[in-house]
């Protein structure tokens, strides 16, 4: 059995950050980071290599799993702010979860990223002219790297640790023990065991069950959370460019009349493109955008998301979202797709409809009726939100927009942790996305670079 001082379960922003931390400080402390994806090279989609037009379900997902995690192939996005993208805030306090941020922010642009454009929405139009509608434009800092940049800025940040920090990829932990001394047995799929003093559980939205899993098992207290279900937008860039030039991503709420339900505007990409990602065998939509121009395409897209609780007597909201995923993978082989025109009339997007469509699709999905697979109550907000959207963005409510569905957001269950992060088996620490603390780049990464100063301290 190898023998480690801390093992790190999972490479995504929060392990990624927290090894980098370790590895800065020098902390006299042998490291193992495991991880069940890929190294940060071989991330390659193969719809990207042009081997499929389609997702074929690789196992495990390269988009969602590997060196920097699902948020190594997004659009390189940071939130700097505490108004949404976690509650890091409600365990570290306000001051000290910016401070951490903020740091965060550091680090990239040392890596790389200090010619990417810092945005803000505090002093910006367009929050007054968002209230003219009951729209809400949440305040935060952005730092949009663009899928590019942010691939070769963790790969500065792999140079950087690689030496100092083991590092094993391919690796599924199956179990997880305690022994009687306090010190921890990770045992893979693969036969191999490691023993650590102090082991993190930073496994992000794709590990979220792995961890909920291991949390039963040690008796660690967790409460359900959400899920986000929704389409992804696609429309003209020209319709959001006095937005996206100005705020870049806008972080807009609208309450709905007809339910008083929140409808949110989520990961907005200016000449990006659409993309697919497999969670858990699921295929869901998301949406990336690039640095280099030469890589922009005509159109931008975001989601628009309806949070879904659930009590008594169902409260596994993650459940609800899959079988709502499964069944758009089910109609349409994978991602459907539909026109908002076609969508508010009550008929299918077929391929006769889509030759006609003058927004061209930068994802190949399957024309269909989303009205089949979102839930009314859902689907009435999201049409509403269109609505309201195109008072301020003229054109959003076009016939030709486009729809892909579903998107969906799933969070892990809140694991009950201190202000260090560590639950209530002591020197068990969870952090990042996987442990429903945070929702973002930003707070998932400050979370790990604030465990790693912890245990540096005790090192």
């Amino acid at each position: 059995m190898k023998q480690y001082d801390i093992i790190i379960a999972g490479a995504g922003a929060s392990g990624v950050f927290m090894s980098y931390e370790l590895a800065k400080l020098k902390v006299n402390a042998k490291v193992l980071v495991l991880d069940k994806g890929s190294r940060l090279e071989e991330r390659v989609c193969p719809i990207k290599r042009g081997l499929t037009k389609s997702c074929v379900k690789c196992n495990p997902c390269h988009i969602m799993n590997g060196y920097g995690g699902a948020g190594t192939l997004s659009d390189g996005k940071y939130n700097i702010t505490t108004q949404f993208g976690g509650d890091l805030h409600n365990y570290v306090g306000v001051d000290k979860a910016m401070e951490l941020m903020e740091y965060v922010d550091e680090v990239l642009c040392s890596m790389g990223g200090a010619s990417a454009k810092l945005y803000s929405t505090g002093n910006s139009q367009l929050k007054t002219e968002c209230l003219k509608y009951d729209l809400h434009l949440l305040e935060a800092k952005v730092r949009h790297l663009g899928t590019d940049r942010n691939v070769r800025i963790l790969g500065e940040m792999y140079n950087y640790c690689k030496d100092k920090i083991d590092m094993q990829f391919h690796t599924v932990v199956s179990d997880v023990t305690r022994e009687e001394d306090g010190t921890f047995v990770v045992t893979t799929t693969a036969g191999e065991q490691f023993s650590c003093r102090d082991l993190v559980l930073a496994t992000g939205r794709s590990g979220s069950k792995w961890i909920s899993q291991i949390c039963d098992k040690m008796g660690v207290e967790q409460k359900k959370n959400r899920v986000d279900i929704g389409v992804r937008v696609e429309l003209p860039a020209e319709i959001f460019k006095h937005i996206t030039d100005d705020v870049y991503e806008s972080k807009i709420i609208y309450q709905t009349d007809k339910y008083n339900d929140l409808v949110r505007t989520f990961c907005m990409n200016p000449y990006g493109e659409v993309v697919s990602e497999n969670t858990n065998g699921i295929v869901t939509v998301n949406g990336h955008s690039y640095d280099d121009p030469s890589l922009h395409t005509q159109n931008t897209n975001f989601a628009l998301l309806v949070s879904n609780h659930f009590t008594e007597p169902f409260d596994d909201s993650n459940e609800y979202g899959e079988s709502i995923a499964k069944l758009s993978n089910m109609l349409g082989g994978g991602v459907l797709l539909q026109r908002f025109g076609d969508l508010v009339k009550g008929r299918r997007s077929s391929e006769r409809r889509m030759r006609k469509c003058f927004t061209q699709p930068t994802l190949q999905a399957t024309p269909g009726d989303l009205s089949l697979v979102i839930p009314k109550r859902q689907l009435d907000d999201i049409i509403e939100m269109i609505y309201a959207l195109d008072k301020i963005a003229p054109g959003t409510a076009n016939e030709d927009t486009l729809l892909y569905g579903v998107e969906v957001k799933f969070y892990n269950s809140v694991v009950r942790v201190d202000g260090n992060l560590e639950t209530s088996v002591p020197n068990m620490y969870a952090l990042g996305d996987g442990s429903g603390v945070t929702h973002s780049l930003s707070q998932a990464s400050a979370s790990g670079v604030h465990v790693a100063r912890i245990l540096a301290e005790k090192y």
